[in-house]
């Protein structure tokens, strides 16, 4: 079953973190309830991966300012159909930071997500008011990404910037608790 290894990964999950239980629970429903649970056109959610990238010491974090969404976020986005969480969280890091040199903090029987979510999308219109895509939710599973060598990352299509905060600067800007609590859960 191609939705195995991400039920696999889940399970790793919980048993690290047994407090989020719930939340792996939702994900786990979607994933066993829809064989298309990893395309986006399965409703009433689909699967994601993003990435939280760090720099080696863990004291600057790298967010993509969103263009649909309009706020400063961890690069991410939809499995497209691949199975891999780890592969697409990667992906997504490269092709919205445009960094050559990232790896997974966790690798082999280690590697587990570094958090999960459950995020409701917003619909969205178009500027004459019809509705272009319908809500729906985002079954995110996060990743640590280790950013080393060259740190100047390049702004995609799909973000209006890209830039490194620090722990301060974070506190001070960000107010999406799942974007804080990434950075809570990644300290050394």
């Amino acid at each position: 079953m191609h939705r195995q290894p991400l039920l696999q990964l889940l399970d790793r999950y919980d048993s690290r973190h047994p407090s989020e239980a719930a939340m792996t629970d939702r994900i786990r429903q979607l994933v066993v309830a829809h064989a298309d649970c990893f395309d986006r056109t399965c409703r009433p959610g689909h699967i994601t991966a993003s990435a939280w990238i760090t720099t080696p010491k863990r004291d600057r974090f790298l967010l993509v300012h969103h263009r649909k969404l309009n706020r400063w976020l961890q690069p991410g986005g939809h499995a497209d159909g691949q199975t891999d969480a780890a592969d697409v969280a990667m992906r997504e890091a490269t092709e919205e930071t445009g960094l050559p040199n990232l790896r997974h903090a966790a690798t082999g029987a280690d590697a587990t997500p570094l958090d999960v979510d459950v995020h409701i999308i917003p619909a969205r219109h178009d500027a004459a008011g019809n509705q272009i895509e319908d809500a729906h939710e985002h079954h995110d599973v996060r990743f640590l990404i280790i950013a080393e060598g060259d740190l100047a990352p390049q702004v995609s299509e799909e973000s209006h910037a890209v830039r490194w905060f620090t722990a301060e600067e974070l506190q001070a800007t960000i107010e999406e608790e799942s974007v804080l609590r990434l950075w809570r859960k990644s300290a050394l």
